[in-house]
């Protein structure tokens, strides 16, 4: 990587997060789309998740038009549940995920106490991120490098 100029500590973790998170990605049985994502807190990562369908339920998230199953969940959906099931806190953690949040999962972000969110793909819908901006979480698009 050949920065114009250095990189500080928190430029670094956010490439080095991003890069793990589309890492993770690869984990999603989708066909149309591969998602991940990673919630860190002090620089840890408390949880992780990709798109994906409900647990028990066959790794098939399209039909046979390749729509994607309404019950399919979002790789932030499921990297939030996921921290509720646990010991850990959201509260004031960063999420990385390598698709812009959609409007659903915007609100579950807000209402979990994230602070952060770093995204890498700008979805053509882009209102999760208005509304994000709206709740004074901090958002920042991070280009793949």
């Amino acid at each position: 990587m050949n920065a114009p100029f250095p990189l500080d500590k928190q430029q670094l973790l956010d490439l080095r997060y991003m890069r793990m998170a589309r890492i993770w990605a690869e984990n999603s049985y989708c066909i149309r789309r591969k998602v991940g994502a990673l919630l860190v807190k002090d620089k840890m990562i408390i949880s992780d998740g990709y798109n994906g369908t409900p647990s028990g339920f066959e790794n098939n998230c399209e039909d046979a038009q390749n729509i994607s199953l309404p019950y399919v969940l979002h790789a932030e959906a499921n990297a939030i549940t996921k921290v509720a099931r646990s010991s850990n806190s959201s509260e004031g953690a960063t999420l990385y995920v390598t698709a812009s949040p959609c409007m659903e999962c915007a609100k579950l972000i807000i209402q979990s106490g994230i602070k952060r969110v770093v995204y890498g793909e700008k979805y053509r819908i882009m209102d999760g991120i208005d509304l994000l901006q709206r709740a004074g979480i901090e958002v920042l698009f991070l280009k793949e490098q």
